[in-house]
């Protein structure tokens, strides 16, 4: 079970790094930068291949945890072996900001393409948080919420499917007290002001529960898989935009990230969970779906060390109409990758504490 696990874990972020570096690489090849390495994995190489046509070393490291497209000229012309017309740097910057966001752009796409493929072999839900029964003693039921009933806010926060409205519900707040914007099928809409109920599990872990179960009705058609495909893409990178906001404002604990110990974790309950090889296949195009989003949306934030940060100083450098300093740019990076790094450390920290 370990062997298959580490198997899955390694492919799932394999193929998520892979599509990211290779957007990187198709359009730094087609705008004509010289690009020295195509590298998966971080770490010691441990398989290289040098093309014969193109002289690219094409690497995979020892740890699969990222990756990357190394290029002439990325910040400024740093190898007077290479052409000037063939360094990133003296690129026109539409150009350049095509080959840093191109990562992002395909981590999405093959988030899309997955999805429909989700819905195909799967199936296809409406998103709504549409009530289908609470239950008895807790406090939707004793609140007055009834089925039917659709939740289209959370302490002041509009919320527009299940995976936002799951996302809030972890959000702290005063006193434990959420107040929740319900519409009722009568078109009426009411506040209801209520704090979960807090039960033990059987491994004695606290768990907060508002007894409300929502409906999920399948959708079938071809027309309703795409609208489907595009509503859940949507719904996740609002869901990660929450999250990212939660944590910036401190509405969400750190001890809520997960890093490459708590994906392997999640990878490892996937593996023992899905008996069944579909479930199995959709439980791993889930994960990939998951993990590709939140890859494309980090990697686009505008900070220093990050695909955003890089387009962030492009947009500055054409705004100024002269290149930002060099020694100041790549500072920039290093510090921010060097807080990433320690970042990880501590995310990772809390994963093996989990684990135990």
């Amino acid at each position: 079970m370990f062997i298959i696990t580490i198997l899955v874990f390694i492919f799932i972020l394999g193929i998520i790094i892979l599509f990211h570096e290779l957007g990187h690489f198709l359009w730094a090849k087609k705008f004509g930068v010289y690009i020295y390495e195509f590298s998966i994995g971080m770490g010691p190489v441990i398989y290289t291949h040098k093309g014969k046509k193109d002289g690219i070393n094409y690497n995979i490291r020892a740890f699969p945890i990222g990756g990357f497209v190394s290029m002439a000229g990325e910040v400024y012309e740093d190898d007077k072996k290479v052409p000037k017309e063939k360094c990133l740097c003296n690129k026109p910057i539409w150009q350049r900001i095509i080959v840093m966001a191109a990562g992002v752009i395909n981590n999405f796409i093959m988030a899309i393409i997955l999805l429909f493929v989700f819905s195909l072999i799967y199936q296809s839900t409406e998103l709504d948080p549409v009530v289908k029964r609470v239950e008895e003693g807790y406090p939707m039921f004793t609140s007055g919420i009834s089925s039917g009933d659709v939740i289209i806010g959370v302490n002041n926060k509009k919320v527009n499917t299940l995976d936002e409205l799951q996302i809030l519900l972890y959000y702290k707040t005063k006193d434990d007290v959420y107040t929740f914007k319900v519409k009722h099928p009568d078109g009426k809409v009411e506040d209801y002001k209520m704090s979960p109920k807090v039960e033990k599990n059987a491994d004695g872990e606290e768990t907060r529960l508002f007894g409300v179960e929502f409906e999920q009705k399948e959708t079938h058609g071809l027309w309703n898989k795409i609208k489907f495909t595009f509503q859940k893409f949507g719904s996740i990178v609002s869901q990660m935009w929450l999250t990212l906001g939660g944590l910036f404002t401190g509405k969400i604990g750190l001890g809520s990230l997960s890093g490459p110990v708590g994906i392997y974790s999640v990878v490892d309950e996937v593996v023992k969970e899905s008996g069944k090889a579909l479930y199995f296949v959709v439980n791993v195009i889930n994960l990939i779906i998951l993990l590709s989003i939140n890859v494309g949306i980090i990697n686009i934030l505008p900070i220093p060390a990050f695909d955003g940060g890089h387009i962030l100083f492009l947009i500055i450098e054409k705004i100024k109409g002269s290149p930002i300093n060099q020694k100041f740019e790549n500072l920039c990076h290093t510090i921010f990758f060097i807080l990433l790094m320690l970042l990880i450390i501590v995310v990772t920290i809390n994963d093996i504490i989990k684990l135990f």
